[in-house]
């Protein structure tokens, strides 16, 4: 297979999100500390598309990831985790030939010049993912496929993967696409190659560093302006929040699926694309941050399930806040994430309480909304 038929078109669909990527087995360290001090590390997984399908899934979404690991034990673990959160993973592919992709990093936090990540990826069975070998259905089988910039960087053969996945054609899902920048990953390769992919997308999630260091561009309106064709552009301002470009948005009506989660369809997931933008400005949480790997996939999980459930832009944002600030109190990439009517209460306080609003270690277990809400 070289590739969706032309007019593809799916007449049911059964998943809500289908999110294609590479995941690999990541290991932790057991203290803080350069790589070469650490004496233990602790196993876990990690993959930005497998991230989001796994927060979309513990939310109550139908959520299925597409990868390809290699036919060992690490693979074996990574299937096994990722199906443990609800996930469908049926469409995983295993390569006989390619090992699963590993890593290790510092406990330090990404952004700091002492974090510290030794990936052994090269190679790896998801580096051989191409529009030979992708299953194509499954792909189109849901209301959204989210994909994100990391896969692109990975090898010729995944570029051209995403650029198929992303050509406008009958049948196509909304697609959503998370520019996901890692400069490691593009030493002596061209990563303007990721506004290309941003433009052919519905729904697009930058951060303003990364657009700055990825395509020299400063600031969101001159973001939006570099890539005017997405019908929602969430650039994501660190501690200053995030700032949403929606044109011609609509909420649509919404549906219920068979676990009882509202969902609208694929047309009605973003915007019809028409008329002027909506420009939606959305502050940050106060967050007492254990470790920030996994927030950014947090955030675009949080911000997808309000998106399903036909929510107002600001809640869409402030969903993907909560989601990413259970993430940012957890040690991994991966925590269980707040109820949905315990994150609804929250979504729904006004400006000033949201303002004020204060989440440290813990906070999702709580019951009550006032429970975890702490003055600075």
């Amino acid at each position: 297979m070289s590739g969706p038929a032309a007019g593809t078109a799916v007449a049911a669909t059964t998943t809500d999100v289908v999110c294609l990527g590479e995941s690999m087995v990541t290991f932790l360290p057991s203290q803080p500390g350069r790589l070469a001090d650490v004496p233990s590390f602790g196993r876990g997984i990690g993959g930005a598309e497998s991230n989001v399908a796994c927060a979309l899934a513990a939310a109550g979404h139908r959520a299925a990831w597409v990868g390809r690991v290699g036919a060992d034990g690490f693979g074996d673990h990574l299937v096994e985790t990722i199906a443990s959160y609800g996930v469908d993973t049926s469409a995983v592919r295993r390569d006989p030939f390619r090992p699963t992709g590993i890593y290790f990093r510092t406990a330090t936090d990404r952004g700091t010049d002492t974090h510290e990540v030794a990936y052994y990826r090269a190679g790896s069975a998801a580096s051989a993912m191409s529009p030979a070998n992708v299953p194509y259905e499954e792909l189109f089988a849901g209301r959204i496929l989210h994909l994100s910039g990391i896969t692109a960087a990975l090898s010729d053969d995944c570029l051209a993967l995403l650029r198929e996945l992303t050509a406008a054609r009958p049948g196509r899902p909304l697609v959503s696409f998370d520019v996901n920048h890692r400069p490691h990953l593009w030493r002596g390769g061209d990563a303007s190659v990721l506004l290309e992919l941003a433009r052919r997308a519905d729904l697009v999630f930058v951060g303003e560093d990364e657009a700055e260091e990825a395509w020299g561009i400063a600031g969101a309106e001159a973001i939006r302006a570099a890539v005017p064709e997405p019908s929602v552009l969430v650039v994501k301002r660190g501690s200053a929040g995030a700032t949403v470009f929606a044109s011609g948005l609509r909420p649509g009506p919404r549906s219920s699926n068979a676990g009882g989660a509202e969902c609208g369809g694929a047309e009605d997931a973003a915007a019809d694309g028409t008329g002027p933008d909506t420009v939606t400005h959305v502050p940050a949480l106060l967050v007492d941050v254990v470790a920030a790997v996994g927030a950014g996939d947090a955030f675009a999980a949080g911000f997808l399930s309000a998106t399903l459930r036909g929510l107002p832009v600001r809640d869409r944002v402030r969903h993907g806040h909560l989601m990413a600030a259970a993430v940012l109190t957890v040690p991994g990439d991966l925590t269980e994430p707040p109820a949905r009517d315990h994150a609804d209460r929250l979504v729904a306080l006004g400006d000033d309480a949201w303002g004020t609003l204060r989440l440290g270690p813990g906070w999702t277990a709580a019951d009550r909304a006032s429970e975890e809400v702490r003055t600075p």
